[in-house]
C-alpha cells in the first residue's frame, strides 16, 4: 500500500483567484497514494502553551482536529467519506508559520493546537511535526517519505524566516518558476509531483494563472501492506446493505485467523484491528446490527478511538470484508470557517510572515481523496502466508453494512488516514 499527499499553495496578485488543497489517496494492501494540493492566493490590499509538548499530544491534537473535520462532512451529507488529515494538518502547519495576528490564533485553534504553542518558542509546532515523522521512520524499513518544496514567481520576495523555517522543518526546496509561461510552469510542477510520488501522480495541476507568485508543495508517499493477505480465490460476491431498503452485491474478501478486536456496548459497536507491515494498521468500525450509522458519527472523537485501541484483544475470528475503492472532494473553505478558521479566507487575513506583500488570502481549499482496498500485500505478503488450521465455530466479523475505517500509526497513534463507506460500491 502506498500513500502519497502533496500541497500545493498558490500565491498571487491582483484578480482574485483561489488556493486549492488536493488529496488523492489509493490503498489497495499492495499499493496506494494519497495527494493534497493547496493554492495560496494574493488578492486585494488587506490590513502567541505548552512548555513540555510531545508528539504523542501532538497526535492526539491532530486525531481531535480529525474528528472535528470528520463531524462537520458527515453533517452535510449521508453518503462516503475518505480524507487524510496528517495531510491537512501539515500542510496548515506551513501556513501557520506563513500567518500572524488573528490568522494565526484562528488556524492554530482549528487545528486544535493552541495548547501546544508556546510564546517564546514559536518553531515548536512544527518541530513536532518533524519528531512525529522522524518517530513513524525510525525503524529504517517504514516508508514514509515526507517532501516540500516552493516554486517562486522570479523576483518574489519572500521573508528570510519562514524560507528557513521551511527548510528546517520540511527540508523544503526553493525553486524559481516564471509564471507567466503557464504552460511550461504546469508541466514543471507536475513532474515534480510525479517524481515526489513514485509516477503515481500525474497530471496534478492542468492550469496555473500568471500572476501566481509562490506555490507551497508538500508531498507525503507511504508504502506498506497487509500483514496477513486476504486469498483472493476466496472472494465473492455478497450482500451489503446499505440501509434498510437497499442491498448491492459487492465482492467480499474472507479471512480466518487470530485478530484484535473489541466491543465498544455503550457505543453499540465492533472494532477490528487489521494491521499492515511496519507499524501501521486499520482500524473498522463495524456499528451493531440495527444501530444507526449517523448516531455513531456524532460519538466519534479522539478518546473514543483511544479507548477502542486500548481494550482490543486477540481473538479467533472470521472475517468478511468488502472491497472497495472511493474517490471523495471537499471545498474546506466551505467548511473550516465553522470551525473557527475564518479570517484567512477573507481580506482581513494576515500572512505577514510569509511575505511583507500585502493582498494575500486564502480563496478556496480542495481536499481530494481516494482509496483502494482488496486483498494483495506487498512483495514481503508471501512471507506472512501461512497454513491456517480451521477453527471449531470462530466468531465471525462481517462487514456488511455501512462501517468506519481508519489508518494510523502504531506506536504514536497518529492519525493518517480515515473514512466511512456508506455504499462500497459507489467510486
Amino acid at each position: 500500500m502506498e500513500f502519497s499527499n502533496t500541497s500545493l499553495l498558490r500565491l498571487k496578485g491582483g484578480a482574485p483567484t483561489a488556493l486549492r488543497i488536493q488529496t488523492m489517496l489509493v490503498t489497495n494492501a499492495k499499493m496506494g497514494f494519497s495527494l493534497i494540493l493547496a493554492y495560496l492566493c494574493f488578492l486585494a490590499p488587506l490590513q502567541a502553551e505548552r512548555p513540555n509538548a510531545t508528539i504523542s499530544d501532538l497526535s492526539l491534537k491532530n486525531m481531535d482536529f480529525a474528528m472535528n473535520l470528520y463531524r462537520k462532512i458527515a453533517s452535510y451529507h449521508d453518503k462516503n467519506i475518505f480524507l487524510s488529515p496528517l495531510s491537512i494538518s501539515t500542510s496548515f502547519t506551513a501556513l501557520l508559520m506563513a500567518s500572524d495576528g488573528v490568522t494565526h490564533e484562528e488556524i492554530l485553534a482549528g487545528l486544535n493546537l493552541e495548547q501546544l504553542e508556546e510564546a517564546d518558542r514559536p518553531e515548536l509546532i512544527p518541530e513536532l511535526f518533524q519528531l512525529l515523522h522522524q518517530n513513524i521512520t525510525r525503524n529504517g524499513s517504514l516508508m514514509l517519505e515526507q517532501s516540500m518544496a516552493i516554486f517562486l514567481r522570479q523576483h518574489f520576495q519572500i521573508e528570510k524566516k519562514f524560507e528557513e523555517d521551511v527548510k528546517k522543518f520540511f527540508h523544503a526546496e526553493i525553486k524559481s518558476v516564471d509564471f507567466t509561461k503557464t504552460e511550461k510552469s504546469v508541466g514543471f510542477i507536475n513532474d515534480y509531483v510525479k517524481q515526489k510520488t513514485a509516477d503515481k501522480v500525474t497530471d496534478m495541476i492542468s492550469n496555473l494563472d500568471e500572476l501566481t507568485q509562490l506555490l507551497l508543495v508538500n508531498t507525503i508517499f507511504f508504502q506498506g501492506g497487509w500483514q496477513k493477505p486476504f486469498n483472493s480465490d476466496l472472494t465473492q460476491n455478497t450482500p451489503f446493505h446499505i440501509d434498510n431498503y437497499n442491498i448491492v452485491q459487492v465482492p467480499t474478501m474472507f479471512l480466518e485467523d487470530k485478530f484484535y478486536t473489541m466491543d465498544d456496548v455503550t457505543l453499540g459497536a465492533r472494532a477490528l484491528k487489521l494491521p499492515y507491515q511496519e507499524g501501521v494498521a486499520m482500524l473498522v468500525l463495524l456499528p451493531d446490527k440495527g444501530r444507526d450509522y449517523t448516531e455513531i458519527d456524532d460519538e466519534i472523537s479522539a478518546s473514543k478511538f483511544q479507548s477502542w485501541i486500548r481494550k482490543l484483544y486477540k481473538t479467533k475470528l472470521e472475517v468478511n470484508m468488502p472491497k472497495f475503492k472511493m474517490e471523495q472532494s471537499y471545498s474546506l473553505q466551505n467548511i473550516l470557517p465553522d470551525m473557527g478558521m475564518s479570517s484567512v479566507f477573507t481580506n482581513a487575513a494576515n500572512l505577514t510572515r510569509l511575505s511583507k506583500d500585502r493582498g494575500l488570502k486564502v480563496s478556496e481549499v480542495l481536499h481530494k481523496a481516494v482509496i483502494e482496498v482488496d486483498e494483495t500485500g506487498t512483495t514481503a505478503a508471501a512471507a506472512t502466508t501461512i497454513g491456517i488450521i480451521p477453527y471449531s465455530l470462530p466468531r465471525t466479523f462481517t462487514v456488511n453494512r455501512p462501517f468506519f475505517f481508519f489508518i494510523y500509526h502504531e506506536d504514536t497513534n497518529c492519525l493518517l488516514f480515515m473514512g466511512r463507506v456508506i455504499d462500497p460500491t459507489k467510486y
